[in-house]
């Protein structure tokens, strides 16, 4: 199920960690994981990108398992799932529901700077590479790429690969 953010940016903040702590650790150093999500969580920091960004979340079996950020102008800054639940459609909802909404917004075009572990789902939906791109993050440089696609596309009429509920 998704939803709209409540006030769980607890939630938001541990599930960002573990997603880039594990699942990003296969394209990463840690060095670059560690600048990307520093230990210990900054819990104030998550909650005012929260209460801001107001992400959407999803939830499976009454837990909050991912979540997505999706700005006015159609930049996707955040899309993260919690590595216990990968591979369960759970991002592909997300992302689903992000498009969906944007469309219903009037949004023309959507964008992501994908991570290498991310940049296979944005495929699958429809968004095309534009560029690979390098971000320094307290001098450690991620690399990752911008990725984007036009409303128009075929993609809206994509389901996800698993049910969710």
């Amino acid at each position: 199920m998704i939803r709209y953010y409540n006030g769980e940016f607890r939630e938001v903040a541990e599930i960002f960690h573990s997603a880039v702590h594990e699942t990003a650790a296969s394209c990463y150093s840690q060095e670059q994981i560690e600048a990307w999500a520093p230990t210990p969580i900054d819990i104030e920091h998550w909650r005012s990108r929260c209460e801001l960004k107001r992400p959407f979340l999803c939830s499976h079996a009454g837990q909050t398992v991912g979540f997505l950020e999706l700005d006015t102008d159609g930049h996707i800054d955040c899309h993260y799932v919690h590595p216990g639940h990968n591979r369960r459609g759970f991002g592909s909802a997300l992302l689903l529901h992000a498009i969906t909404t944007a469309a219903g917004f009037g949004i023309t075009k959507l964008f992501v700077e994908a991570s290498h572990v991310a940049k296979g789902l944005y495929l699958k939906y429809g968004f095309q590479i534009v560029s690979s791109n390098q971000v320094s993050i307290g001098g450690i440089n991620l690399d990752n790429w911008i990725m984007e696609m036009p409303m128009a596309n075929k993609a809206l009429n994509r389901t996800p690969s698993a049910p969710v509920s």
